[in-house]
């Protein structure tokens, strides 16, 4: 089964990007699931639940979100509407929501996790290997096809996660920097790794955003209005072709569509 992962889809170039993009992998025969991280998919913020559900209606088949899950007040209200729709499992135990879904496919039923990390994160996220174990406990049965959205800043955190997870899961994948790595791989006990997915969203920006008010703020130190960039999108994620029966990645590939 082939499982596309889309990085961090950044404002209404993003979305253009995402619906372009997926429809043409769709089309290609490539693509059986998509999992799509929508953190910054209103205007460079989280989205509204109607926004994150217009990107489920565009093709994924689950979003996850992040550190940014809780601007838009209608996803604080909304989010137990759609299971499809989750945020990190180790959030505070009070947040609303859920941090993993179990999706029915027709080659059989595939998990999604997502988990945020602590270095250079909030502080007062609980700690995501805990987590992890609790959900991958003999009592939870989540079957063998599993992936893993680790949300996070440090690069180690999310090598060390991946290292972790190797055996257990079938994948995990890094968002949040909105810089795709070149470290895509297989690790020996058959987990797919890459450390950042990158991102969906104007290619002729810092991280989405228009260059000129960044590079002020950064030559200047005075606050600026960050707007999200406009022109030609790219999507950036990974393909990941997985053995339902086994849980084993067989395949990983890094993926940069200009669109």
């Amino acid at each position: 089964m082939n499982i596309l992962m889309v990085g961090d889809i950044v404002g209404k170039p993003g979305r253009a990007a995402f619906l372009q993009g997926v429809n043409r992998l769709k089309a290609e025969g490539r693509v059986d699931f998509v999992i799509a991280c929508g953190e910054n998919a209103a205007a460079g913020r989280g989205p509204t639940l109607e926004m994150a559900q217009s990107l489920l209606s565009a093709g994924a088949d689950v979003v996850t979100l992040g550190d940014h899950a809780w601007d838009a007040k209608e996803m604080v209200a909304g989010i137990d509407l759609e299971p499809r729709i989750i945020r990190p499992e180790n959030f505070s135990k009070g947040a609303p929501g859920k941090g993993w879904v179990r999706v029915d496919t027709p080659e059989g039923e595939l998990i999604v996790i997502q988990l945020i990390g602590r270095v250079f994160m909030q502080p007062n996220y609980d700690c995501p290997f805990r987590a992890i174990d609790r959900l991958l406990s003999p009592a939870m049965k989540l079957g063998k096809a599993i992936f893993v959205d680790f949300h996070g800043e440090a690069s180690s955190e999310r090598m060390a996660m991946g290292r972790y997870l190797d055996g257990r899961v079938s994948a995990v994948f890094g968002t949040h920097t909105h810089c795709q790595t070149s470290d895509e791989t297989i690790f020996p006990n058959g987990t797919a790794y890459i450390t950042d997915l990158g991102m969906t969203g104007p290619k002729e920006s810092i991280l989405g955003r228009e260059i000129e008010p960044v590079l002020k703020k950064f030559t200047t130190g005075v606050p600026q209005k960050f707007n999200v960039a406009k022109g030609s999108p790219t999507l950036e994620g990974a393909l990941v072709n997985v053995d339902m029966k086994t849980g084993k990645a067989l395949t990983i590939e890094r993926l940069r569509m200009a669109l």
